[in-house]
């Protein structure tokens, strides 16, 4: 758990909804699935500063921007929730293509396993 000064709020990070996926990048001979996954879904140990109004900022990026979460609200702990952002991600289509050669060695070993 986090310990939270005032004006923070605890974070935890999600795979894309349809709102952040619908359209994205995805290779060939991979699953859609896999566009929904961000490379740090399931991160709970951040905090967000709240504004003076009380918003949580839209956007978490991390990488230097490479990797875009964005806000979807708060869960039923009441961490604000942060879904990955495929599309606004600039670090996505490489992170495709690694998934991508992934699937294909996959396929690969599979078929010298069943020419055996």
């Amino acid at each position: 758990m986090v310990t939270l000064l005032r004006g923070e709020a605890p974070v935890i990070l999600q795979p894309a909804g349809h709102a952040q996926y619908a359209g994205a990048y995805c290779p060939p001979g991979v699953p859609f699935k896999e566009v929904r996954r961000g490379p740090f879904d399931g991160k709970s140990d951040i905090v967000v500063r709240l504004g003076v109004d009380g918003e949580v900022p839209k956007l978490m990026t991390f990488g230097g921007g490479a990797v875009v979460y964005e806000h979807d609200g708060r869960d039923k702990k009441g961490r604000v929730v942060y879904r990955y952002a495929p599309k606004l991600s600039s670090g996505h289509r490489g992170l495709m293509d690694g998934v991508a050669e992934v699937y294909a060695e996959h396929a690969r070993n599979q078929a010298k396993e069943r020419s055996r």
